[in-house]
Parts: C-alpha cells; structure tokens; sequence
C-alpha cells in the first residue's frame, strides 16, 4: 500500500494525470447530507477505482459527521494514501490518526498561533505522517510556507465560517506564488469540474482535494476520471 501522499501525487503526474484527491465527507454546514446513505467504504473503494491519488476522510463529527471508525475502514479498504482531515490542535491529537492508518493530516494555519502550527508539524514528523499545511490569506500562506510540511494547501473557501462561503478557485491563484518551490501545492473546495483544475493548475496547483462536488455528481467515478484527465503537464 502506498503509504506517501506525496509520493502517490507525484506518480499520478508521471503518469500523465492530474493528481486528485476525493473526499468521504458526511455532510457540510452548507450542503446538508452528502453521503444520501451510502455506505463510505463503498463510496471509497468506488473512488479509488477512478485513479485518484488519494482519499481525504473528514473525521470531525459535530459540524461534518465524521468519525474514527470511518477513517480506520476506509483505510483498510483501500490501497491508496488517505489523508484525515479534523481540527486538529495539540500534538497529543496527532497519535489516533497515526495509529488509525492515516497517511496524512490536515493541519489549518487560520485555527492555529505560528508556534503551535509549527510544532504540530514537527511533531507529525517525528511519528510518521505527512501533513497537508492549510492557508486561505496571504499572512497563512507567508507563515506556512516558512514551514516544513509536506504538502502546502490552499483552502479557496473559509473554514473559519465552515466553508459556507462561495468562493472559487481564485484563492489559489492569489495565494500559491507565495509558496516555496518543490513540495506540492493542492488547491482545495471549489473544485466543480475540469476549467476549475485547469485553473489551479495555471495558477501552481500541483493537485486538487474535491469533496462536494464528486459526492453531489450523478456519476462519481465519472467526475473524478474527468478532472484527473485533464493531464499533467496541463
């Protein structure tokens, strides 16, 4: 099993796609139910049938629906890195989802004091698991890209409302010429379909993490095959 997000994101460029990130996500503040009662193993394993370079599981519960036990299936049911995706806050909360079977973490700098932030990533580190560092200003982008995490992330909605926001994929143009060259940049929400990728991609997205817009699709894997064929180099 590829255990690397990083890894897998660069092998879907090598291999001519454009490296996606599908999401298991229960609901949204703003959409309601989104599973519509499918079972999210299921929905997972349909997911990676559609080559995406992994799975994004929400774990928060209060506001997304999300939860551990979902995170742990989908991880032994797939054979793709998953990322979790919580508000996460103290190193202590980094262990379960290490121990869990993530791959990698969701870290969000507008949640988070610069020293804080940075220790959470020293910490991830230290026990093993990649983190996807999260921006949606200017001053996020400066101090996470002054940071040593893997993957450098730019949120075009505002998680600080609980993306109730109807932003587009803008954010990232504005944003990932502030981050340093070499790791992957994903540009994350807002993602509606194949012009979105392609404008991340101009803008110097090196992936893209979509949740509601594959699980609102008529045709899930259908979708996912369509914004990863957009190719790279794009």
């Amino acid at each position: 099993m590829t255990r690397s997000l990083v890894a897998s994101i660069r092998d879907r460029q090598h291999a001519g796609l454009f490296p996606v990130i599908s999401e298991v996500k229960s609901r949204s503040p703003k959409e309601g139910d989104l599973l519509a009662g499918r079972d999210p193993v299921t929905y997972a394993r349909a997911m990676a049938s559609a080559g995406v370079a992994g799975i994004s599981v929400v774990t928060e519960p209060e506001h997304f629906g999300g939860s551990m036990d979902v995170l742990r299936a989908v991880v032994a049911a797939v054979d793709l890195p998953v990322l979790a995706k919580d508000f996460v806050t103290s190193p202590d909360e980094i262990d379960p989802f290490v121990q869990a079977g993530a791959a990698a973490l969701l870290l969000i700098a507008s949640h988070l004091e610069a020293d804080t932030l940075a220790a959470l990533v020293d910490h991830a580190r230290a026990r093993g698991i990649e983190t996807l560092v999260e921006a949606h200003t200017v001053e996020e982008a400066r101090i996470v890209g002054a940071l040593p995490g893997d993957l450098l992330g730019i949120n075009n909605r505002d998680i600080t409302v609980l993306e109730v926001d109807d932003s587009d994929v803008s954010r990232t143009a504005e944003l990932a010429g502030l981050y340093p060259a070499g790791r992957p940049v994903v540009s994350e929400s807002a993602i509606a379909g194949p012009a979105d990728v392609r404008r991340a991609a101009a803008a110097g997205a090196d992936a893209v993490l979509v949740g509601t817009a594959a699980l609102r699709a008529p045709d899930t894997v259908a979708f996912l095959r369509g914004l990863a064929g957009v190719g790279w180099p794009v």
